[in-house]
């Protein structure tokens, strides 16, 4: 088994979807890095990962908004599709198992990581 942890910040609200009869929250977190080239200038390099959260414990929908910073753990998944120019493609997708809020976003303060903190996994009961 290959276990992935990242943290991040949402690019844009979460979306709940039923496929299949079973809830998914699909949304995806960027990092941003900062880094020197080899002339010395700053750089940021932004990694996106869409991310997967199958779970019928849908109660922290709504607080996964747009900038709102998380930790999350799971498993890769690899995606295959096809593009509109008929090639084959493939993205990295990252399976959730658990969720845990660290701020509010931009209405974040100095409270809002202890406030908003929430873990999610199948053992726990809604954390609000």
């Amino acid at each position: 088994m290959i276990k992935l942890t990242a943290i991040g910040n949402l690019g844009k609200d979460a979306v709940l979807n039923n496929v299949n009869g079973k809830n998914v929250i699909n949304f995806n977190v960027a990092h941003t890095e900062k880094y020197k080239d080899a002339q010395g200038n700053q750089k940021d390099k932004t990694i996106w990962i869409d991310c997967s959260y199958w779970t019928e414990r849908t109660g922290i929908a709504p607080y996964l908004k747009k900038g709102t910073s998380v930790y999350l753990e799971g498993q890769p998944d690899v995606r295959s599709y096809t593009a509109k120019d008929g090639t084959n493609g493939a993205s990295l997708v990252l399976r959730v198992g658990l969720v845990q809020l660290l701020s509010k976003g931009s209405q974040s303060d100095g409270n809002a990581a202890q406030q908003a903190a929430a873990s999610v996994d199948p053992s726990d009961d809604l954390p609000f």
